[in-house]
């Protein structure tokens, strides 16, 4: 079992999210090379005795080395990349991804990213939700992460980003990349950002042999910048990133880049739960998402709760006095637990 989260009165910063307010659809459509690559010859269920190929990371950075050891849920802040999937469970994954039902329910775009595809759920991805939810993967996640996480929610497995090129002759994909200018390596991928959930995996489900670039960037306090190399195929970073100010550098050299991103929660009710749906509230479903995350917040402010009743029996049959200034602070915490609610689940006219 990972360790408790730390304690901190640090304040969590704010989530910045896409202009757009209403879910939008992409205008363009992914190339049908993409759709057609992507088919498998048979769907598979995931085991993870055949479809994981876990290579711990060589190392994890802390936020202390961040200059932000107060901040966050845990010590650990992102890690270098690891060996996470088969190709074959990339494969499959993929096969969900692009299929038909899923891309006519689940496509999104932002001015943070053109295409995304999300809330894909058990019923179009039971591949990819079984994959998020399975012990043995939640068990590396949250070795990793320093703290015991599980998925945020369903309609949260998973993000992905798609970064494709048109199709188009071999012979003009090579007179555009020849363009491409040597700086183009340090462009942003996605602005300066915070993100809505503690925790994040980030799974690259493209072939990056060619790539150059795909960092990411993490700016530290005083504004010095530190870059930790971006994973290859079959590859994960875990990040807690709604601590640490980032952005994905810009890959050159492929033709496509997709990755999956994984938001993640405590497992551990008591520990704090500053997830926002800033970031996320104009790119999802709000008929499948507000209900499911109206009801994990119902679950955590239950379980808080239950705790607290068994804490007062204890004391009760201690005979220990009833400490007022903590039960009151306690009664703070929910409340702003409940106010944070309000302020997510907002009527989007």
């Amino acid at each position: 079992m990972a360790p408790a989260a730390l304690v901190s009165t640090y304040t969590p910063p704010p989530v910045s999210g896409p202009k757009t307010k209403k879910a939008t659809r992409p205008t363009k459509k992914l190339p049908k090379s993409l759709i057609e690559g992507a088919k498998v010859g048979q769907k598979r269920k995931f085991d993870p005795s055949e479809h994981l190929i876990y290579q711990p990371p060589e190392k994890i950075h802390k936020m202390a080395d961040f200059g932000l050891d107060r901040a966050g849920i845990s010590p650990n802040a992102i890690s270098e990349p690891f060996r996470l999937f088969t190709a074959d469970a990339i494969n499959q994954m993929r096969a969900e991804i692009f299929s038909e039902p899923v891309l006519k329910d689940c496509q999104y775009a932002s001015d943070f990213c053109p295409t995304m595809v999300r809330g894909m759920g058990h019923k179009r991805a039971p591949f990819t939700y079984d994959v998020w939810k399975s012990p043995e993967v939640l068990s590396k996640i949250s070795a990793i992460a320093g703290i015991d996480l599980i998925p945020a929610f369903d309609y949260e497995i998973a993000n992905i980003n798609v970064a494709i090129k048109d199709d188009e002759p071999p012979a003009s994909q090579a007179s555009n990349s020849s363009t491409k200018h040597p700086a183009d390596d340090d462009a942003p991928a996605f602005a300066w950002h915070y993100d809505s959930f503690p925790f994040v995996c980030v799974t690259m489900l493209s072939d990056c042999t060619s790539m150059v670039g795909g960092e990411t960037a993490i700016k530290l306090p005083n504004g010095t910048i530190k870059k930790v190399r971006g994973p290859a195929q079959g590859y994960a970073v875990v990040m807690q990133g709604r601590y640490l100010e980032h952005q994905a550098l810009k890959a050159v050299g492929g033709r496509e880049r997709i990755t999956m991103v994984t938001p993640f929660r405590p497992k551990d009710a008591e520990v704090r739960d500053e997830i926002l749906l800033t970031g996320t509230r104009g790119i999802s479903n709000l008929e499948e998402m507000y209900p499911q995350y109206f009801e994990y917040r119902m679950e955590v402010l239950e379980e808080r709760v239950r705790a607290q009743r068994k804490r007062e029996r204890e004391r009760g049959l201690t005979g220990r006095p009833f400490n007022v200034e903590e039960t009151r602070r306690w009664v703070a915490e929910q409340r702003d637990f409940l106010d944070s609610i309000l302020n997510g689940m907002v009527v989007v006219e």
